[in-house]
């Protein structure tokens, strides 16, 4: 509220589209929070985000007018989380997951949970995620924990530092669209991605470069189907 009376005061009159797109920004940032609420600098860095790229605010308004993200992202609907025979998941996550993914964490978090997320730096810091990849692995298949179908590939478009880097800004593995295999992966109205199968995943928070997929490397660390 007191940066959009701060922005109102040095410029010129913001209508209502922009402050429903800095309110929604706001709660999209605060959705994929690792159990707790947005924090201030939060809601402050996603203002600054807006304000700063055009394409980051058609890409939400078209969201808060119901057009869903920006393309290639695959909309599906609330239907995808029903309540099934374990959580929103028919069975639950593989006995043995990858980078020691702790697998009772996972669990919870895939098939008993819709908002929150592993803690920030959990990928790199509890895994062996940084310790097992590197440059010369190529393009890493990321599997559905509950399923073994594969959701993302990374990186792709872009170098192994670069995956990297944004990952660690963000704090959890961060994908873009063309490292996002859209047989698997839908998004709903209000940015939770999650698999076909009833997984949670993470959610969507779209920045200057569009699209981009904040999810839980315990969501994605399946072995493939057999």
């Amino acid at each position: 509220v007191h940066s959009i009376q701060a922005s109102h005061e040095h410029t010129t009159t913001m209508s209502t589209a922009s402050i429903c797109v800095l309110a929604l920004t706001a709660a999209s940032a605060g959705a994929f929070s690792a159990g707790r609420p947005a924090t201030a600098l939060a809601r402050a860095s996603a203002t600054r985000r807006v304000h700063s790229s055009p394409s980051l605010q058609m890409n939400i308004f078209n969201q808060l007018m119901g057009g869903g993200y920006a393309e290639p992202c695959v909309m599906g609907d609330e239907s995808i989380m029903s309540e099934k025979a374990h959580g929103t998941s028919d069975a639950p996550v593989q006995e043995s997951l990858r980078w020691n993914c702790d697998r009772e964490t996972a669990d919870r978090i895939c098939n008993f949970n819709r908002h929150y997320a592993e803690y920030a730096g959990y990928w790199d810091g509890a895994t062996s995620f940084l310790k097992e990849e590197g440059p010369e692995s190529g393009e890493i298949t990321f599997y559905d924990s509950n399923t073994g179908k594969p959701l993302f590939v990374a990186p792709r478009g872009r170098s192994w530092e670069d995956f990297v880097r944004e990952s660690k800004a963000h704090g959890w593995p961060s994908f873009r669209d063309e490292e996002t295999i859209w047989d698997d992966v839908r998004v709903l109205p209000n940015g939770e991605a999650v698999s076909l199968a009833g997984t949670h995943l993470g959610h969507n928070l779209p920045d200057g470069k569009g699209n981009r997929y904040c999810i839980n490397l315990v969501s994605v660390a399946g072995k493939p189907q057999q």
